[in-house]
């Protein structure tokens, strides 16, 4: 199979490219740039362009698929030839499910907690020796890629995202997987640019339900009470399978599992939520819930979830990938929660379309509460990148509801407040889908007044 791939250097591109490398493909790829970690795994296996940008000479007729990115146009020189050539043209999430319609495929889907749950059902898989394919949106310990596409596994899981899956198909990715075992973790408005209102935004998990295979499953959050609306109003032929917190104690810093006192590395009811989530999916796939809590006991979490930077004394660091509202107060919740006896300095990063967007901005409405210094940054450079307008201190101290809320949109400045503080007894939690101006959170972690 000779596949070309438009847009290689994108996260989940650059992993399907190498799965299908190493599963003896003829890959090729272009893009105008390409970042690290992307390039550098890229170049380890020869496939990465030898020169960027989009060239007509790259489509060719011997291609038997076009694999296209997000982050290509719809101008782009080599789509358009692809299209006039009357080439296969798919998004990734079509290819993989090109790759995996004769496998069992569990896909997991929802708002928040996705990448966790997924992360936690392979550690648990990879445990028993399992062999599986996967789609995941971190890289996990143990795992060299990001996407594994195979001939052999009998099963895949997959992340299912709910953004669209290229520039031209408007379909959320999770849709065109077709589960036979799906899990919805939650619904929390999110990607405005492309889902203007809460009601456009729901409508896409309806029919995410609706994408499940007759007679088939689908875990959900029954918390959650608008998910669990939908699920109960829905007609799809699928088995409903609803979870909630399991029941645990915290200890001295440690939570446990009851009744078998499992102890866990990763904290919070958002994370007992996903445990659950992908207890029920791997009891769907044979293990059970001793073998599931003897695996899941070393779980340490998904990258940029919960990263412990630093521990000392009474004061830990943590980096997390909390961007949106409901991921923000989940994660500054579990960190009180877990140490009821530290202060928590918490500081978010505004960094995506729909966070930087003033009316959106209005559902933080409370979210940072529970900490005791809430810090708001917001790199001034992004305004003019995504050429939107500007929020100031007021736009968020207003939408946040708290007039204490401290703002920064310099990192030199922020970096500067946060050395001045004394974090005796106080945890640090930095949240962030980008990457603080550039602050280099390690060192800081490890110079920190304490």
């Amino acid at each position: 199979m000779r596949i070309h791939f438009i847009a290689i250097g994108g996260s989940a591109m650059h992993n399907l490219a190498i799965a299908l490398h190493k599963k003896g493909f003829k890959v090729t790829g272009s893009d105008d740039v390409i970042f690290e970690p992307s390039s550098g795994r890229l170049a380890n296996y020869g496939l990465l362009p030898t020169e960027f940008g989009w060239f007509e000479e790259n489509i060719t007729p011997d291609l038997d698929a076009v694999i296209l990115g997000m982050h290509a146009r719809l101008d782009n020189r080599e789509l358009l030839k692809a299209q006039a050539m009357g080439l296969k043209i798919y998004s990734y999430p079509e290819y993989i499910y090109e790759q995996s319609k004769d496998k069992l495929r569990v896909v997991i889907g929802g708002s928040h907690g996705k990448t966790t749950i997924t992360s936690m059902i392979l550690h648990v898989l990879n445990f028993y020796h399992r062999d599986f394919d996967y789609l995941v949106g971190a890289q996990l310990a143990g795992f060299e890629t990001m996407v594994k596409v195979t001939d052999s596994a009998p099963v895949i899981i997959i992340e299912g995202d709910e953004y669209l899956a290229s520039p031209i198909d408007r379909r959320p990715k999770f849709h065109l997987y077709k589960a036979n075992i799906a899990v919805i973790s939650g619904i929390a408005w999110d990607h405005i640019n492309v889902f203007p209102t809460f009601g456009d935004y729901i409508s896409q998990f309806t029919q995410f339900i609706e994408t499940i295979l007759p007679e088939g499953k689908l875990i959900y959050s029954e918390n959650d009470l608008e998910l669990k609306k939908i699920v109960l109003n829905s007609k799809a032929n699928v088995e409903q399978i609803p979870y909630a917190i399991p029941a645990h104690e915290v200890r001295d810093g440690i939570t446990y599992l009851l009744p078998q006192h499992t102890a866990l590395q990763v904290f919070g009811d958002h994370n007992l939520m996903n445990l659950n989530a992908a207890r029920l999916v791997c009891k769907e796939l044979g293990i059970n819930e001793v073998d599931f809590n003897a695996a899941i006991s070393s779980f340490t979490g998904a990258a940029k979830r919960l990263e412990l930077l630093n521990s000392k004394n009474q004061t830990s660091v943590y980096k997390d990938f909390a961007h949106s509202p409901s991921k923000l107060k989940a994660t500054i919740d579990a960190v009180k929660a877990q140490f009821t006896n530290r202060k928590l300095v918490a500081c978010i990063e505004l960094h995506t379309f729909s966070s930087l967007n003033k009316t959106f901005l209005e559902q933080y409405r409370d979210t940072m509460n529970e900490a005791d210094i809430a810090i708001v940054y917001i790199d001034e450079k992004t305004f003019k990148h995504k050429k939107m307008e500007p929020l100031d201190q007021t736009d968020v101290q207003t939408s946040f509801n708290d007039q204490d809320i401290k703002f920064f949109n310099e990192a030199g400045a922020l970096e500067s407040y946060l050395r001045s503080l004394n974090f005796e007894n106080t945890n640090l939690l930095l949240m962030s889908s980008g990457n603080f101006g550039g602050m280099d959170l390690v060192k800081l972690a490890l110079e920190l007044d304490v």
